[in-house]
């Protein structure tokens, strides 16, 4: 199962957002602190509508030490500065896919630790870059489409006519 890692989340409508993809797939979340909302949020629980039956979302206290935790896992690090389109690696079940903050993106640091494994999105020269549910969802989907689907099920929504 591919995991989401959301590095300090400010938005709350875009983190609830996530949380409805993350359900919607099978992924778990883990958004580590400082969040920028509170979990009670009105807005965060608005745009997760009623799928947090379905999520999996972890608060973490640090990246380094999920990091540490998990590093026999392949990570993945969503940035605009990568070279490295998201469609040019291949997914495992089990890795995780990180994204930065808002505001930021993914901290320096981190980046220059990671390069080999940044991954982005293409999009035209003058867009600084997309919404961050948005880019969730186009990775993540891509991820479950190179393991064709494999954790998620036809549940046969649409009826015959």
């Amino acid at each position: 199962m591919v995991s989401v890692v959301l590095l300090e989340p400010e938005i709350p409508q875009n983190a609830g957002n996530i949380v409805r993809t993350c359900a919607a797939t099978g992924c778990p979340l883990y958004m580590v602190k400082p969040l920028g909302f509170e979990v009670s949020d009105k807005h965060y629980k608005r745009a997760g509508l009623d799928y947090w039956q379905y999520a999996n979302v972890k608060i973490i206290d640090s990246f380094e030490k999920f990091y540490q935790d998990h590093k026999d896992k392949q990570f993945y690090f969503a940035s605009t500065k990568s070279q490295k389109i998201y469609t040019e690696v291949n997914y495992q079940t089990d890795c995780f896919i990180v994204f930065g903050k808002e505001s930021k993106g993914i901290d320096e640091t981190i980046l220059h630790d990671h390069y080999q494994d940044c991954i982005r999105i293409p999009m035209y020269e003058k867009a600084r870059s997309l919404n961050l549910a948005n880019s969730v969802a186009i990775i993540v989907y891509e991820a479950m489409r190179q393991n064709n689907f494999k954790d998620l099920k036809n549940f046969g929504h649409l009826t015959k006519f």
